[in-house]
């Protein structure tokens, strides 16, 4: 079974220390996704967040990102012949899990520094989805973890209309609550939460409430459920497999079986889920399903909605 994970945070690390953490590393691997761990894991479509984090000075977030685009294509994609980068409908055509498939990610739009030459640069460069912030304010929308809690910018507004523009794929995981809404509200362009589970299950800030999920299944989005140990129980030591499971019954309760697929994190987080620890484990997290769901529900979820909703969403080749 084919699995598609929509979220991880190998370029982050490269970027930290490139020497250390090293994607084609067999043998005692120091990163959660590897080429080897994907083989493993049969993770055949992997979504690379560029993340900048909140401590690098604003003038040094655009050199940061840029650098994170070079270790993918220097060090990533391997001329195409093990990993090919997806930018166009096209790209998914035929389908097929040779060669693994990998789509670029901006995780906040910080580095962009509040110029949309600069989200045009990046769409050249082949990035093809966008989370507006991480938990913090930028120039585009208050993230989840200010108190103020605003919204998109005057800004923010233009930057979603170019983001439209271009055809690309808008992620509100880490957005604040009204910066989620005024995207829901005032415009129709692909949406998905990466990674992020449901509150109703697990209270933490990062998760969605119902009425946010149901926003997403009525816009036929996706959500990506994660790994997250604290994102997925109360008490993120107490978090196993099991527990995933409720946040999937959860969305299903609400009629969202069409939205859900998995952004494990991985790379991006120290606390792990046992049995969960890397992209080679995922096949535990399918065991643990196929004990609950017919097998066309899995498929749904390990890859098949993934899958088409970039198929269907990505824009045309040579648009």
């Amino acid at each position: 079974m084919l699995f598609f994970d929509g979220h991880c945070d190998v370029l982050w690390k490269m970027w930290m220390n490139s020497e250390k953490y090293i994607f084609y590393e067999e043998e005692n691997p120091s990163l959660d996704v590897t080429y080897d761990r994907l083989r493993q894991g049969r993770v055949y479509f992997q979504t690379f967040a560029i993340f900048v984090p909140d401590h690098v000075p604003k003038l040094q977030k655009l050199d940061a990102a840029l650098k994170q685009i070079d270790y993918f294509y220097e060090q990533v994609l391997d001329e195409g012949k093990r990993i090919k980068l997806v930018t166009d409908q096209e790209d998914l055509l035929p389908e097929s899990p040779q060669p693994r498939l990998a789509l670029l990610s901006l995780e906040g739009a910080d580095a962009l520094q509040g110029e949309l030459a600069y989200l045009r640069l990046f769409y050249h460069l082949g990035v093809r989805q966008v989370g507006l912030t991480w938990n913090y304010a930028n120039e585009v929308a208050d993230g989840i973890g200010e108190k103020r809690g605003g919204g998109l910018t005057e800004f923010g507004h233009q930057f979603v209309q170019e983001m439209k523009r271009l055809g690309m794929v808008l992620d509100v995981s880490h957005l604040s609550v009204r910066g989620f809404w005024d995207v829901i509200e005032h415009y129709d362009l692909p949406t998905i939460a990466s990674h992020s589970n449901c509150q109703a299950i697990c209270s933490h800030e990062r998760n969605l409430s119902d009425n946010q999920i149901l926003a997403l299944i009525a816009k036929k989005g996706l959500m990506g459920i994660t790994f997250v140990p604290s994102f997925v129980h109360e008490m993120e030591n107490e978090a196993r497999i099991d527990h995933i499971l409720k946040h999937i019954e959860h969305i299903c309760s609400l009629g969202g079986e069409d939205i859900i697929c998995f952004g494990s994190d991985f790379d991006g987080i120290d606390h792990k889920i046992p049995n969960l620890e890397h992209a080679g484990q995922v096949g535990y997290l399918v065991e643990a399903l196929s004990r609950y769901y017919p097998e066309h529900l899995i498929q749904k979820w390990t890859w098949e909605n993934g899958y088409s909703f970039y198929k269907k969403h990505l824009p045309a080749k040579n648009r």
